[in-house]
């Protein structure tokens, strides 16, 4: 066990945890997990998902679906926003078997781009408390999981434009100050978003595949002028589905 001056430092690489999932339904080996509004929901219904398992909260109650894509069977559940809630619902599908996970949600971005375009973080700076739980202190988690290499090689043989990026994963998107920004620019820095780094780390840890699959959303490379466009709320639905696509698609 490391032990620091500061609490959120502190890291137990003991995998025998008190508490485990309860929810032990068997799914699929592979999972797409959206930050995506409503769009896992509204898919599953549209498209003939069954419900495999409810994971209860004190927020909502969060339907696991099965549902049969390109000739497989592929689960489909929604990931809360932040990377504590996301991470629990991420630890849901591990405990029930999933292996292979595609991530898809927004991201900010710290430089001039436009919106609705794809990156792939390759790399993500822990600037945000859960993560520590899963991995010692550092200051990046590298997303050198297959499924990374995957679903970039996928997005050129769609010819579908994408850039690789570092992420700066933060708690707190309401203290983003310009000094902060800069920093992290400085850092190579160049997308913005609450969850991966936490994700990375709990996959790690966990021996899973993960990967993720961004699309810009507002903008901070004006910093007298932030710009929340519209959040990126029409690559939801396409990114789904894409996702879907490329967890399908056979793996090298």
């Amino acid at each position: 066990m490391i032990k620091h001056e500061f609490p959120i430092l502190d890291h137990d690489s003991n995998t025998n945890e008190l508490f485990k999932p309860r929810i032990c339904t068997e799914l699929p080996e592979k999972a797409v997990f959206g930050l995506l509004g409503d769009c896992i929901d509204s898919y599953a219904r549209d498209f003939g998902g069954r419900v495999a398992a409810v994971f209860p909260t004190i927020t909502k109650d969060y339907p696991i679906y099965i549902i049969e894509h390109n000739g497989e069977e592929i689960c489909l559940f929604q990931a809360p926003m932040g990377a504590p809630a996301a991470v629990q619902n991420f630890e849901i599908l591990l405990n029930c078997g999933v292996k292979h996970i595609i991530s898809a949600g927004s991201c900010g971005v710290l430089r001039e781009m436009p919106e609705n375009r794809f990156m792939v973080p390759v790399r993500a700076l822990r600037d945000e408390g859960c993560s520590y739980h899963y991995l010692p202190p550092s200051r990046f988690v590298e997303l050198d999981m297959p499924m990374t290499e995957h679903i970039c090689r996928c997005l050129g043989e769609m010819s579908i434009p994408y850039e690789r990026c570092t992420t700066w994963t933060t708690d707190a998107f309401f203290r983003e100050t310009p000094d902060m920004v800069e920093y992290r620019r400085s850092e190579g820095c160049t997308a913005v978003d609450m969850e991966c780094s936490a994700l990375a780390a709990c996959a790690k840890l966990r021996g899973a595949d993960f990967g993720m699959l961004f699309f810009t959303a507002d903008t901070l490379a004006d910093m007298d002028n932030y710009d929340r466009r519209d959040f990126g709320e029409a690559s939801r639905a396409p990114a789904l589905r894409l996702c879907l696509d490329i967890i399908t698609r056979k793996m090298s």
